[in-house]
């Protein structure tokens, strides 16, 4: 058994609506290579407590002791260089259980702080290669968020992205090269009035998702109560959905393992190509992608073929982000991925606010 979680995070079962944020989410730890998570949306929409939450879910993993970079004990490419020679040496290595690490890149975080640095006068004068891992080794293995992603410049972005697709980070000085894992979920916030992320930069992210004020007078009034009641003694109310908590991480863990056998066949991907071309999407990712989160929400609901259901619940998320933008289109670029998705799977288009709120339901499951 593990030992008790020592952060009094508001757990993820307790959060109340938001539904599409919450299944991307949990899309992308089951599958990490679907890139990532962009949630865009009005402040004090939940979006940062969502993400503590979801880190706070996960079980805890197993790692080197005393290892910054998270290494894994098996797993030669979660490892160091440094474990893996041990490994090589054969070396018994020491095991110690760590909770799944949740880094937030603040915005005026520096290039050396996000990759680490080297201490080059350590390095000429000692011999050795003096590396001050930064947070993308912190984040190794877990999960890094970075909020108000639209106002982080440009090229820290371009890194995280790189470090986000490639797993791995390099830092080089003066000749000197250091290269370390980080495979990490990237996910970043914003709030489109501050400003967009570039098309090529939004593009990198595997899906998207867009958040809204909750307007129910209802939902509005069972959020405030879950929120005060948490903050008033946090665990009791821990304690009181503790068991929801459990059986949702226990799905998490089995999906991750069965989603190996999970099988999509040609006749699907095929349709899911031609949606990608008839919306004009650039390259192929949202074609890879769209594949690999349709595969993982199978893998979540325990099943080991996917459907047109899956698809259908995680297309706009996938494509939303990588249509062209038309100023003089009215439309929202969400409503026209589910207008191409009803017409390719030969499904009839919701018409009016009422069958729109359905399908999106739907989707949400």
């Amino acid at each position: 058994m593990s030992q008790p979680r020592k952060r009094r995070v508001f757990p993820f079962t307790a959060i109340v609506g938001q539904e599409e944020m919450k299944l991307a989410l949990l899309l992308n730890v089951i599958d990490p290579r679907i890139g990532g998570v962009m949630i865009m949306g009005d402040r004090g929409t939940g979006k940062s407590t969502t993400i503590r939450a979801l880190a706070d879910l996960l079980p805890e993993i197993d790692v080197v002791a005393g290892d910054p970079y998270n290494s894994s004990p098996e797993d030669p490419d979660l490892q160091s260089t440094e474990v893996r020679q041990r490994a090589d040496l054969g070396e018994n290595l020491p095991v110690e259980q760590r909770q799944v690490p949740m880094v937030d890149l603040p915005l005026g975080a520096t290039e050396d702080r996000l990759c680490g640095t080297i201490d080059i006068e350590k390095a000429l004068s000692e011999g050795v290669r003096a590396f001050e891992p930064g947070l993308l080794a912190k984040a190794n293995r877990g999960l890094l968020y970075v909020d108000e992603v639209n106002l982080l410049d440009d090229h820290l972005v371009d890194v995280l992205l790189d470090s986000a697709a490639s797993g791995w980070n390099t830092v080089e000085r003066e000749g000197i090269s250091v290269r370390h894992p980080a495979r990490f979920v990237l996910i970043g916030s914003g709030n489109p009035e501050e400003g967009e992320l570039r098309p090529q930069l939004l593009d990198r992210f595997g899906m998207s998702v867009e958040v809204r004020t909750v307007r129910d007078p209802e939902l509005r009034v069972q959020v405030v109560d879950q929120r005060t009641s948490f903050d008033a003694d946090p665990d009791s109310f821990n304690n009181a959905i503790q068991a929801g908590q459990d059986a949702l991480q226990e799905l998490v863990v089995e999906a991750q393992q069965r989603l190996p056998q999970v099988a999509i066949d040609d006749d699907l991907r095929i349709r899911i190509s031609a949606v990608c071309g008839e919306l004009d999407v650039d390259g192929l990712r949202g074609d890879i992608v769209t594949n690999r989160a349709a595969r993982a929400l199978a893998a979540f609901e325990g099943r080991t073929e996917v459907g047109d259901d899956d698809v259908a619940r995680v297309v706009a998320c996938c494509l939303r982000h990588r249509l062209r933008k038309d100023p003089l289109e009215q439309i929202d670029s969400g409503d026209r991925v589910v207008k191409v998705f009803c017409k390719v799977f030969e499904r009839p288009l919701p018409t009016g606010e009422a069958d729109r709120r359905a399908f999106e339901l739907a989707l949400v499951g």
